[in-house]
């Protein structure tokens, strides 16, 4: 018969372990010293109290966001300033504003 890959064995009995002639001294000692430090070989029975989840710790809070201030005025061309667009040498556009005559003088010339 063929042993599983691994195995270098098939006897599985499980030995029975062989204690010193001491040992059993030895672990009453040792349980004595835990009793003596509070440690039980036995879970309690010991529960504690279920917390009041019904008080809230909390204040109450509204559900609603509130912004976060006031929206800017968003920006938009009226169409007041730009008088027009002049074309200059090199085939330069440029705009002209209601309030510099003289831009559209100096670009009739070809000076800028």
């Amino acid at each position: 018969m063929h042993l599983i890959q691994g195995m270098t064995s098939n006897n599985t009995k499980k030995r029975k372990l062989n204690r010193s002639a001491g040992w059993q001294k030895r672990q009453n000692e040792h349980n004595e010293f835990l009793k003596k430090m509070g440690v039980s070989d036995k879970p309690s029975n010991y529960r504690s109290d279920m917390p009041d989840l019904s008080v809230r710790k909390m204040p109450k809070t509204s559900d609603s966001i509130c912004s976060n201030g006031l929206k800017k005025e968003t920006q938009s061309y009226t169409g007041n300033e730009i008088a027009g667009i002049v074309t200059t040498h090199k085939s330069n556009l440029m705009p002209i504003r209601k309030d510099n005559k003289n831009a559209a003088i100096d670009a009739a010339n070809m000076r800028r």
